[in-house]
């Protein structure tokens, strides 16, 4: 494929010298979990997201099944709680809920941002539900004031799904007065999967909050549920993060800037340059900072655009073909009634824009897109 959609090698190509050079440090440190990487990586994954407090932990869907537990060991949540979450997300956001005896809720989505659509959040507010989990779908924020506005109305925690999102910023201050998406909410969940806008080379995820009881208890439930050594407060998990992972996002930590940088250009010229009217391009908001960890267009004929792109060199992918609520495991939620998020599912395309495609390369893909007859 002349356009491919993501080289992780190629990605990573630039910064290989200084990854070899802290995987090597930390080999020869003889420290290999809990130390000086992993400190420090918190701190700056705090301070990017203007928040107090930082657990690295293991992955995103750990992250956000601590925040979670953290959340019921503390009195604040309940097993049996119910809490609303994006229909239109990837299935982790909604795993995490289950796994600690909720129910989710699923919310329709917006068609101009893909995101859930905060209009629809209070006519699914039952005595039941106790906490909200916006999700900011494809490096887009999902936050507004009404959204906020609901929460303080009915004192629900905001637990944000930031998996996608890292280094995004909303056009309304959240609860904590920073714009910041990981900052906007009570606690907010990240995902470091490698092909993330700022990747590990392997699993790692972290937990950000300006709340430090909770923040405590994320870290001992992470470590065996163990605040001091063999003393264990919960039953807690292992969900830890090790010391190369933490290196290694600490030296990409610092070119995140650049990367999110060189998204947003290859997405304006996808946005400039498709003019094709078979394809419904995702909005652009001036007045936001979206990072754009996917590039997702909608297109009636799905499998033959794919196939005509795939015919002129353009790999493509699709974020999600099937969504939580037509999972066999979620297969209580099939009946809902979900449009836009069903159109999304059938209809969306991902375009390449991870490394290595610049934005001459998006806007060639775009003039190729526009020779599709359909």
């Amino acid at each position: 494929m002349k356009y491919q959609f993501l080289d992780l090698a190629a990605a990573n190509e630039p910064y290989m010298e200084e990854l070899q050079e802290a995987a090597c440090n930390v080999i020869k440190s003889g420290r290999y979990l809990r130390g000086e990487q992993t400190n420090l990586l918190e701190q700056e994954i705090a301070g990017l997201c203007e928040a107090k407090y930082c657990v690295a932990v293991s992955n995103g869907l750990d992250a956000l099944r601590l925040i979670l537990r953290a959340y019921i060991e503390l009195g604040v949540l309940h097993r049996d709680d119910h809490v609303i979450v994006p229909a239109n997300t990837y299935i982790a956001s909604v795993l995490a809920i289950s796994d600690n005896g909720m129910t989710p809720c699923l919310c329709d989505a917006r068609s101009d941002t893909m995101n859930m659509d905060s209009s629809l959040i209070e006519n699914l507010i039952t005595p039941a539900v106790t906490a909200i989990m916006p999700v900011h779908l494809y490096g887009t924020p999902c936050w507004d004031e009404e959204l906020m506005a609901i929460a303080k109305r009915y004192d629900l925690k905001i637990i944000e799904d930031n998996a996608q999102g890292i280094g995004a910023k909303s056009n309304v201050v959240g609860i904590n007065g920073t714009s910041t998406t990981g900052g906007l909410g009570h606690a907010s969940a990240i995902s470091f999967y490698p092909t993330k806008n700022l990747g590990a080379l392997g699993d790692a995820g972290a937990v950000v909050t300006n709340d430090e009881q909770l923040a405590g208890a994320v870290r001992a439930i992470a470590n065996y549920g163990s605040d001091t050594r063999y003393h264990n407060i919960y039953m807690g998990l292992n969900c830890r993060i090790d010391e190369i992972q933490a290196a290694m996002l600490r030296v990409k930590l610092r070119y995140l800037n650049v990367e999110n940088m060189r998204r947003h250009e290859a997405a304006q010229a996808y946005d400039q340059y498709i003019t094709n009217p078979l394809v419904n391009k995702p909005d652009i908001f001036g007045n936001m900072i979206q990072i754009w960890h996917q590039y997702v267009i909608r297109v009636e004929k799905r499998d033959q655009m794919r196939d005509y792109l795939e015919k002129n060199g353009v790999m493509t992918d699709i974020h999600y073909a099937t969504p939580p609520h037509r999972q066999p495991c979620y297969r209580r939620f099939q009946s809902y009634k979900l449009p836009v998020t069903n159109d999304i599912a059938d209809h969306a395309i991902s375009l390449p824009i991870g490394h290595p495609i610049t934005a001459d390369d998006a806007r060639q893909i775009a003039n190729i897109i526009n020779g599709f007859k359909g």
